[in-house]
């Protein structure tokens, strides 16, 4: 692979800052151009202000930086994405195409396009979900992350363009704050632990979901966008599988370490949102493809937040 001149897209996200930093870390600070619609907190490297749909403009940096690798995360997440659905659709399917036909044009080498659990529905199987399986999305969220990997496989046979793509699961990190996903939960549990020894979930005790530790996420995209082409079969979206828990599971793993923490059950509309996904993953293709395996389980990951977030 080419020295790689990287674009991130959405970088201010839950997932987009800490893999900008990762990114940074291994190519390069000036490698690596990151880009949002709102100001960082902190600003490292190099930044610039875009709105995904503004093709003139992504155009520009693409030249402007000579980008040869996109890094495609900016999104509206499941949750939020219930309360305005029509401007979801905008963001998340007309933004990726965007993307996508600009990397035709300029013959960008490679681009990444996470996908997510969220494309689960109804009718899929709850356990060891394959990875060619049934998908009834019951979000829009989902419904655009569906139709984004048949698109990603099309561009791939159609135009030859390099697109990656994993199913994130539920993400959980210390790093920075999830941002309306059905998932939040099992990252604002470890924050309400430390601080007020207390937690009103808004899922069911005994739903179960599969989750992922950031750093394991981070470790898993890089190694996917490293990964030796000829060694791919699936070129919609990658099964990633980190480890599966319920909410009073989680709650256990941390009471091992804040004895005096207590939680409460409130499920509100995500927990429909929820039960309509998987609960375990087969990830077997990402472990043939590109050796992917997950280096954290529930309570190594539960002492690695706490210890960080204290």
């Amino acid at each position: 692979m080419q020295k790689a001149k990287i674009l991130v897209l959405g970088s201010n996200g839950q997932i987009g800052t800490v893999l900008c930093k990762a990114l940074q870390d291994r190519y390069g600070l000036d490698q690596v151009i990151c880009t949002d619609i709102r100001e960082p907190k902190v600003q490292r490297g190099i930044f610039h202000m875009v709105n995904i749909l503004d093709v003139e403009k992504v155009a520009q940096l693409i030249d402007d930086y000579k980008i040869n690798t996109i890094y495609h995360l900016a999104a509206i997440l499941s949750a939020n994405g219930e309360k305005n659905p029509a401007f979801t659709w905008k963001i998340n399917h007309d933004g990726l195409l965007t993307i996508f036909n600009l990397a035709v044009e300029k013959k960008i080498t490679r681009v990444f396009y996470p996908s997510s659990i969220a494309i689960y529905g109804p009718s899929t199987p709850k356990q060891n979900t394959l990875q060619h399986s049934s998908f009834e999305p019951s979000t829009v969220y989902g419904i655009s992350k569906l139709t984004g990997e048949l698109w990603a496989d099309y561009y791939y046979r159609r135009y030859g363009l390099d697109v990656r793509s994993v199913r994130y699961p539920g993400v959980i990190g210390w790093q920075s704050v999830p941002e309306g996903g059905t998932t939040d939960y099992a990252v604002e549990i470890y924050h309400a632990a430390l601080k007020d020894k207390h937690y009103n979930c808004f899922l069911a005790e005994h739903t179960k979901l599969p989750m992922i530790y950031m750093d394991d996420v981070i470790r898993a995209t890089i190694e996917l966008m490293e990964a030796d082409s000829t060694s791919l079969s699936i070129r919609t979206s990658y099964n990633l599988a980190g480890m599966s828990f319920t909410p009073k599971e989680i709650y256990e793993s941390i009471k091992k370490y804040i004895p005096d923490f207590t939680i409460n059950y409130q499920p509100d509309f995500r927990q429909k949102i929820a039960e309509s996904w998987t609960e375990t993953i087969d990830d077997r293709e990402a472990r043939e493809d590109w050796n992917w395996k997950p280096n954290f389980d529930l309570d190594s990951m539960t002492q690695d937040m706490l210890a960080h977030l204290k």
